[in-house]
């Protein structure tokens, strides 16, 4: 099979839907905190186009503020943990990242 995007280096984007984010501020706070945390993966992952896509909406009575520290360190901690999974090599006789 050929690659979709057969790019030299890693290509990271961002998708943070009003559906699941509806202030815009926190939309924002979200995608600054994947390009961060992925920041600190970029060497170890391999040459590829990513897209991290935020999957449900975090809890406003948890998170108050659009931008709170409680947020920020949830998302970290989340983003932490996936980028830790794609940049272990893929098990025998499979490919990617588990979904």
């Amino acid at each position: 099979a050929k690659p979709l995007f057969n790019v030299p280096a890693v290509w990271l984007g961002a998708m943070v839907p009003k559906r699941w984010a509806k202030r815009a501020v926190t939309r924002n706070t979200l995608k600054r905190q994947i390009y961060a945390v992925s920041q600190l993966y970029q060497a170890d992952l391999p040459a590829a186009a990513y897209v991290v896509r935020l999957r449900s909406s975090f809890d406003r009575t948890l998170f108050i503020s659009a931008t709170s520290d409680a947020l920020k360190l949830a998302a970290s901690t989340e983003l932490h943990q996936l980028l830790e999974r794609a940049t272990r090599p893929p098990l025998r006789g499979r490919t990617g990242v588990d979904t």
